[in-house]
């Protein structure tokens, strides 16, 4: 691996005698991991059920798994949610997360959403999860993995974290910065972000980085807390930014922080650092203006009388092009680009009622009153977007691998129309 002969110097000079060891690290293949989505499976049960060999135990993430198999994001369980696939290194951050239930949490740099997806687990549907990605393009991506998942406390934003403070002064429990970075750690498993390292570039990220850390200041309650975690070794981004953050906010105090190197641990390389806020205020925001439509939450009713074995808690609102969203309890008022307000319920037109994708990902068996149970073979087939046989009688159903919920179908006359978005069906 041609690494950067600028990185290597300072790497050498900052490891010493451990600099050998380093470099023997990149002559291994990448680690790979997954993670195991608490909401729909445990880990035991996963671990009993995996179509493909698993490793060790992941350190310090009760629900990883060092993983070999390459083809594992083209699995059923997959598309079903069961779990998400993350560089073991990254999981290292989780543990900050374990006191988000029933708090009010920010995800400020969250695509693709390994980070929001973790957080999301141990908030177990309790609280307020708010998934912010800048990027167009990586928000929509980040927003599939939400609904994926099957999480129904988030809502996933696109804006500025200048935008969000201007919104959100003092208002969460928890902060995470999983910061943009120059991505020293990332080499090995990604050599095409080799070229575009420099020192300038790090000094770019860091002034980056320092503005955002700025603004999660803002954000944060009195006794807040602030993830900051980075996938770089450059001491500009990771112990120097923290020390620089909390000469400027003495407000805050390290709880904890920590730096995985290749050699030292199984995984690509990782910096965290968990931050409280000692002094400050608490502030609410304006609650979410739910937008109630009579016609709309009728048509809904009807269509869950026989899809569902019991109505779903929470309120209902309906945007003005139709789409209708079950938004979690006490959702403040966004005011910037959203593109997920909690689970989305389906579609009213003014006269019927079309469910949507996520609202199958949201639910368990029991909670359906149709499912079709496929096997995994069969699941192959409706993820590649085929009809199926069914002895269900006619209506909207559930389609699942097993018992794990892949999206809908419409059944009709002994068939099962397949409803999976084409966007997510497989190639």
């Amino acid at each position: 691996m041609n690494l950067p002969e600028e990185f290597l110097n300072r790497m050498k000079e900052r490891l010493g005698t451990d600099f050998p060891a380093f470099l023997r690290s990149y002559e291994t293949p990448p680690c790979r991991g997954l993670r195991v989505n608490a909401l729909k499976i445990g880990a035991e049960e996963f671990a009993r059920r995996a179509p493909f060999p698993l490793g060790a135990r992941i350190d310090r993430e009760p629900l990883g798994f060092y993983v070999g198999e390459e083809k594992a994001g083209s699995d059923p369980y997959h598309f079903a949610g069961l779990y998400y696939l993350q560089e073991p290194s990254a999981m290292s951050v989780n543990e900050y997360a374990a006191s988000c239930k029933k708090a009010r949490v920010l995800d400020l740099c969250a695509a693709p959403g390994g980070k929001t997806t973790s957080v999301a687990a141990q908030m177990n549907g309790e609280g307020i999860l708010i998934s912010n990605e800048i990027d167009g393009g990586r928000a929509k991506i980040l927003s599939q993995n939400v609904e994926r998942m099957g999480i129904k406390n988030c809502a996933v934003v696109s804006a500025t974290p200048a935008q969000l403070a201007a919104r959100f002064p003092a208002y969460f429990d928890t902060v995470l910065v999983d910061a943009p970075c120059s991505g020293e750690g990332m080499f090995k498993k990604e050599p095409a972000a080799i070229p575009h390292w420099s020192p300038q570039n790090v000094k770019l990220c860091a002034a980056r980085q320092r503005e955002i850390l700025g603004h999660a200041a803002e954000m944060l309650c009195a006794g807040g807390r602030l993830i900051y975690s980075t996938c770089t070794f450059a001491e500009e981004e990771d112990e120097t930014q923290i020390e620089e953050f909390l000469k400027a906010h003495p407000e805050f105090e390290r709880i904890s922080a920590h730096k995985s190197y290749p050699h030292e641990e199984k995984g690509e390389g990782h910096f965290r650092a968990l931050l409280c806020k000692t002094k400050g205020e608490t502030r609410t925001a304006k609650p979410y203006p739910v937008r109630r439509n009579a016609q709309a939450i009728r048509a809904f009713s009807a269509f869950a009388e026989s899809f569902l074995n019991s109505p779903p808690v929470g309120e209902i609102t309906t945007l003005a092009d139709g789409r209708m969203y079950l938004t979690p309890a006490g959702m403040p008022a966004l005011d910037v680009r959203t593109l997920r307000l909690g689970t989305e319920l389906g579609e009213f037109d003014g006269k019927v009622f079309k469910p949507a994708h996520a609202l199958a990902m949201s639910l368990k068996r029991d909670d359906c009153a149709r499912f079709v149970s496929l096997s995994r073979e069969a699941s192959e087939r409706y993820l590649r977007g085929e009809t199926l046989e069914t002895k269900i009688p006619d209506g909207w159903c559930v389609v699942g691998v097993e018992e794990f919920p892949l999206g809908l179908g419409k059944c009709v006359g002994g068939t099962v129309k397949n409803h999976c978005p084409k966007a997510l069906r497989k190639r």
